[in-house]
């Protein structure tokens, strides 16, 4: 959003007294990380009264989306990726560039809330001036994807956040919705572990854009190494990728910031390549399409739940079910059908 655009905007919310939206927007734009957590609070927020003035704030921003490199990294439980997130963090900010983390946590199934809090586990990079670190609660969501996480990432960059890690749950095969929300998608995976530690990694593989044992430091070098190797032969046999980019491997360290430059160096020549093919652009474009089709359902089903019948229809066809006097398709069809004919028709 240029001077001009901002200006406009500003004074035409103004005038319609949309005074807090108006500071929210305001915050964000010119960097301020307070006003960034807080913005993303009200995106989050589950009040329905909240929703107008978060479609206003985005609107108010989405002039300055887009600029930023989104990069995804999951992997298995146990394998680094804080640690990883914190080291790679850091290095980031010595090239000058301003870092953005949305840590995806597990969800409460008591509360709903974080319950990892990733700043305690990031603790020297959430120091950093030009860092901001959002730990955000998955509510189940699947692929560990808090449910408004695109959003998130749209406010990051508004705020002028280079660089945008989204560290997911890394719970299953589901999980690959991450790739709907970044340009570049990184595995982390560890060397010596059983298959019963990375039976996600199958599914997942296919859509890595680097693959990256980590802790290769002392005994483990070798193991990582070869891990290395045998994973990259692994990938070869998976179908060729539309972007004309070719997965690769790698090891690092982060605990001796070993092997990050090489990593970083490999998202820049993916996003270099993507962006001369036109492939970056078309990706995002078909991302905002997925989240498009994947909000109108979300929303479908909220209203459906709103609706004061729909879940004793629902309560009714479980019975149903339970006593076996019908079947889950069926049952769904009816409901459907039911207020279909009784809500949307009408209208």
């Amino acid at each position: 959003m240029d001077a001009n655009q901002r200006k406009q905007w500003i004074q035409s919310r103004k005038n319609k007294r949309n005074v807090s939206v108006v500071s929210l927007v305001e915050g964000v734009l010119h960097g301020e990380r307070q006003a960034l957590g807080q913005a993303i609070t009200l995106i989050e927020s589950q009040n329905k009264a909240d929703r107008p003035k978060a479609l206003e704030l985005l609107e108010g921003t989405k002039f300055a989306h887009g600029k930023s490199i989104r990069v995804g990294i999951t992997g298995v439980p146990g394998v680094g990726k804080s640690t990883f997130i914190e080291a790679f963090g850091l290095y980031l900010l010595s090239l000058g560039k301003k870092v953005a983390v949305l840590a995806v946590d597990p969800s409460s199934e008591k509360n709903k809330g974080s319950i990892l809090g990733d700043k305690t586990r990031m603790n020297q990079l959430s120091l950093q001036e030009n860092v901001f670190i959002r730990p955000s609660p998955s509510g189940g969501t699947l692929g560990g994807l808090a449910r408004s996480t695109n959003e998130s990432i749209l406010l990051c960059e508004a705020a002028g956040y280079d660089v945008v890690l989204v560290e997911t749950v890394g719970v299953g095969q589901s999980e690959t919705m991450v790739k709907q929300s970044v340009d570049f998608f990184l595995l982390l995976m560890l060397s010596g572990a059983g298959d019963e530690l990375q039976g996600i990694k199958r599914g997942i593989m296919e859509l890595a854009d680097l693959l990256v044992v980590t802790k290769a430091d002392g005994d483990n070098i070798k193991p990582a190494k070869r891990a290395a190797a045998e994973y990259k032969n692994a990938m070869h046999l998976f179908p060729a990728n539309d972007n004309d980019w070719i997965p690769q491997t790698s090891i690092c360290s982060a605990l001796e910031n070993d092997g990050l430059d090489d990593i970083w160096k490999q998202i820049e020549s993916f996003v270099n390549l993507t962006k001369i093919n036109g492939w970056f652009e078309k990706n995002r474009v078909a991302q905002q399409n997925f989240w498009l089709e994947t909000l109108v359902q979300e929303e479908i089903r909220t209203r459906f739940q709103q609706i004061p019948e729909f879940n004793q229809l629902l309560d009714d066809a479980e019975n149903k079910i339970e006593n076996g006097d019908a079947n889950a398709f069926g049952m769904a069809q009816q409901i459907v059908n039911q207020i279909f004919e009784k809500y949307v028709k009408k209208s």
